[in-house]
């Protein structure tokens, strides 16, 4: 199961997050109480191993921005709306990480070999609906994202049956501040998940 813990903007919390066997860590680029600038991300890298996915999240990026980001922090994946890569194009070194949100899957036909998919509001805690994540899954690799936390990560896992997970205000000590501990326990729950 691919884990990857979001919003990341301090060393405590990627140091939990390296040490707890993560496959991705993921730096919000968005506004947000979780954002950082191009710079503070590679600098949080600084001692990351290449194995684990670095991924940039943006919403609706301008041009200059999201290219900016692609030259400073080169990242592996940009995580951004699916629409937004009708007009985005990247450098080889880099994955687009599609997002759908509720409701707004397209017909089976049209989906990418992987995306993520969560609730309407990103970073708001609030949970994705699992039926349709559920018919998606069948279909395509879907990283679960919206209201993940250590409580029910377990049920959304059986019940969807994903690709991966990814978890960002359900590892928080206080909004925008992640909890080491909160970080290695949903990453331990994941691994011991038999589906």
């Amino acid at each position: 199961m691919f884990v990857k813990i979001c919003g990341m903007n301090s060393a405590e919390a990627i140091e939990a997050a390296v040490g707890a066997g993560v496959d991705a860590l993921g730096f919000v680029f968005a506004e947000s109480p979780r954002q950082v600038t191009p710079e503070q991300a590679k600098a949080l890298c600084a001692n990351v191993p290449s194995h684990i996915t670095r991924i940039a999240v943006m919403r609706h990026p301008h041009k200059e921005h999201w290219e900016r980001v692609i030259e400073i922090f080169e990242p592996n994946w940009l995580q951004t709306d699916a629409e937004d890569f009708r007009w985005i194009k990247l450098p080889a070194t880099c994955t687009a990480l599609p997002v759908y949100r509720d409701s707004n899957a397209p017909a089976d036909s049209d989906l990418p070999d992987r995306l993520l998919f969560e609730g309407t509001h990103s970073g708001s805690g609030r949970v994705a609906d699992w039926d349709e994540a559920s018919g998606l899954a069948r279909v395509t690799e879907v990283i679960l994202a919206g209201g993940l936390t250590v409580d029910n990560v377990e049920d959304a896992v059986r019940f969807v049956r994903p690709w991966g997970v990814d978890v960002s205000s359900g590892v928080e000590r206080a909004r925008g501040e992640k909890d080491p501990d909160k970080i290695k326990e949903f990453v331990a729950r994941v691994r011991a998940i038999e589906v």
